[in-house]
């Protein structure tokens, strides 16, 4: 099922999420769900906040920029709890971004080029792996997601200063998408 994309000021966006266990009710239809709605919204990542549940899983495919970063061919993860350990002694890496849950802004945002991830499966395997390049920069922006935090956090503070307005209307729920979504409830348009 096709799920509304949580828009930038729904508090659901900023509120704790919670570790996954084998028990989590619905997990795998979850899981289903997320995958339809970020293919079906061109995404190329998308944590489960962002379709409204407060749970520490993201869903990447970067398969699509295979032309132009051939390490991405083929590459799929579900994580489940994941945890990012910076390396420290890696270099910055500034490149526009966007998300599903901020529509029609794009911004440059810094991360560290190489990462190393730890993380559970849907079986609950654990996995550990290294990770840089445009990878680790997808895998760092999902993950944020679930310490509530969105790209635009990590821009500088002059150039959210000249998007304040646009932040401002989509959180009081004055937002064009091609797909469905949802706005802060108190903000709805009348």
């Amino acid at each position: 099922m096709i799920l509304p994309i949580y828009i930038y000021g729904h508090p659901v966006l900023r509120t704790e999420n919670a570790t996954v266990t084998p028990e989590y009710p619905g997990l795998q239809e979850l899981i289903t769900n997320m995958k339809e709605t970020m293919y079906h919204t061109e995404g190329i990542g998308i944590a489960a906040p962002q379709v409204g549940v407060n749970a520490r899983i993201v869903y990447i495919d970067v398969d699509v920029l295979a032309e132009d970063f051939p390490e991405l061919k083929d590459c799929r993860m579900l994580l489940i709890n994941p945890e990012i350990t910076v390396d420290e002694d890696a270099p910055f890496i500034t490149r526009e971004e966007g998300c599903l849950s901020v529509p029609g802004i794009h911004e440059n945002v810094q991360r560290q080029e190489k990462i190393h991830l730890h993380w559970q499966d849907e079986n609950f395997e654990e996995h550990d792996m290294d990770i840089e390049g445009y990878l680790a920069r997808v895998v760092q922006h999902e993950c944020d997601h679930l310490d509530k935090k969105l790209f635009v956090d990590r821009i500088s503070p002059i150039r959210k200063q000249l998007i304040r307005s646009k932040l401002n209307n989509m959180a009081k729920g004055n937002v064009s998408c091609k797909y469905r979504c949802k706005v802060a409830p108190h903000n709805r348009k009348k």
